[in-house]
């Protein structure tokens, strides 16, 4: 593999109280106030970054957590409200299994109902649900070299080859994007890869290069089909 999925950044006004919440929440061990490690069966870790970014709409990505009984999708929403979390309405319907919740800067995540086959033998955070386009889950399907294990009326879905949580794409109508998303993938290359040869690889699939980005000096901006940022970072990572 020549890039990895390293961890999926979020913005935060307040960092260190969105990774405690998160951290409780999914089990994860924290490194320092804002990164969590990641459990066995998810290949990337979180992070959290200082933002004043104002929530105006719904994220372009959502948590999936799964549950394997409904006493445990109950434990989980009593667990998170317990936390800090709350409970929302985005339209979801009475009939429907699962349960729509947010963390404490607002951040919408999903308790799936229990026997959910599409999330059968993933983990605990069983899925990032995305907004986006067909092209842009096969462009992050070859970007990452996960492969993709849902394509079907322009949605897609893609899961690292030995497993965990799966990233899907909802198809149309896609939301208008935000000016910047809340929610951001950070890769990394290889000690022994080209991060230069990367980069040419990832616009060759359709990547553009941006101007500037949150992550500091040692990373590089970059933006998927769909407009949606992520960076590349370019010293070495834990």
């Amino acid at each position: 593999m020549s890039i990895n999925l390293h961890a999926l950044s979020v913005d935060a006004k307040d960092p260190a109280v969105l990774a405690r919440f998160w951290a409780g929440l999914l089990g994860w061990e924290q490194a320092g106030a804002t990164e969590l490690l990641p459990d066995a069966k998810t290949p990337f870790r979180l992070r959290f970054l200082q933002s004043d970014l104002e929530k105006d709409r719904p994220n372009q990505i959502h948590f999936h957590l799964t549950s394997q009984t409904p006493e445990q999708q109950q434990e989980t929403v009593a667990h998170a409200v317990e936390l800090g979390g709350k409970h929302i309405d985005i339209g979801q319907q009475p009939e429907e299994g699962h349960i729509v919740l947010a963390d404490p800067e607002g951040n919408e995540f999903c308790v799936i109902e229990a026997g959910n086959n599409f999330l059968a033998n993933t983990a605990f955070l069983g899925e990032l649900a995305s907004d986006g386009t067909q092209a842009v889950g096969y462009f992050w399907s070859k970007a990452l070299d996960w492969p993709l294990v849902w394509d079907q009326d322009e949605e897609t879905a893609i899961q690292a080859p030995a497993g965990g949580p799966k990233i899907a794409w909802g198809g149309p109508p896609v939301s208008p994007k935000a000016p910047k998303n809340r929610m951001h993938f950070d890769l990394t290359v290889p000690a022994d890869g080209d991060v230069d040869a990367e980069v040419e690889r990832l616009v060759a699939l359709g990547a553009t290069r941006l101007a500037s980005g949150q992550d500091g000096p040692d990373a590089i901006p970059m933006a998927d089909p769909d407009g949606n940022e992520f960076c590349i970072l370019t010293t070495p990572r834990g």
